[in-house]
């Protein structure tokens, strides 16, 4: 069996102002700093983690280091579990996005559209999936294992919808706040999702 616990980064000056995706040099916050110590010091708490997975962009991997820094364990980092490529509209204001057609077809249809030159979230389920493959694979020998990921809000969504079976169309039906845990247990006949957005 493996505990798979996913995790968003913590708050970000830019969030819900900016779209800002893969755009280099986005730190957490005063504020994301303080939710990343609650979150490690729960984590610890908690669970003794046997793999910390990271994101390579630097909000998710401060967020991976404070959690390590805890526990005393390396980071892993996979650029499968990065933020989704939103191509053409990174870096510009939800203001601007929001009165734009296919912003609005985007956010109603996720299953079939995507950002200008971006990709789809199938795209991104199937990466960040591939990513938590390779990780628990490499843990197949212990009869239990508890793996943190450390992503993003939609990369987290996507792969609960993947579990929860549900249409990629429904996103926006799971709230996943900055630095929240969701906690997934794999290995039986199906996903067993325990726990969605918690937070500390």
């Amino acid at each position: 069996m493996t505990r798979i616990l996913l995790i968003r980064h913590g708050h970000t000056e830019l969030l819900g102002k900016v779209l800002y995706g893969r755009m280099p040099g986005v730190h957490l916050s005063a504020q994301g700093k303080e939710e990343i110590q609650r979150l490690a010091i729960a984590l610890k708490e908690r669970y003794a983690l046997d793999e910390i997975l990271s994101s390579p962009l630097d909000r998710a991997t401060e967020t991976a280091e404070a959690i390590a820094a805890l526990q005393q364990h390396p980071l892993t980092y996979d650029a499968d579990i990065q933020e989704i490529d939103y191509g053409e509209w990174m870096g510009r204001s939800f203001g601007q996005l929001f009165a734009e057609e296919e912003w609005k077809r985007y956010s109603r249809l996720r299953s079939l559209s995507r950002a200008p030159g971006g990709e789809f979230l199938m795209q991104v389920q199937y990466r960040a999936w591939s990513a938590l493959e390779r990780a628990i694979e490499r843990h197949s020998g212990k009869p239990e294992a508890t793996i943190a990921m450390v992503s993003h809000g939609d990369v987290v969504r996507g792969l609960l919808l993947l579990f929860l079976g549900m249409p990629l169309d429904h996103i926006h039906r799971l709230e996943i706040s900055t630095a929240s845990v969701s906690e997934v247990l794999l290995g039986g006949s199906h996903p067993h999702v325990i726990k969605v957005n918690q937070t500390f």
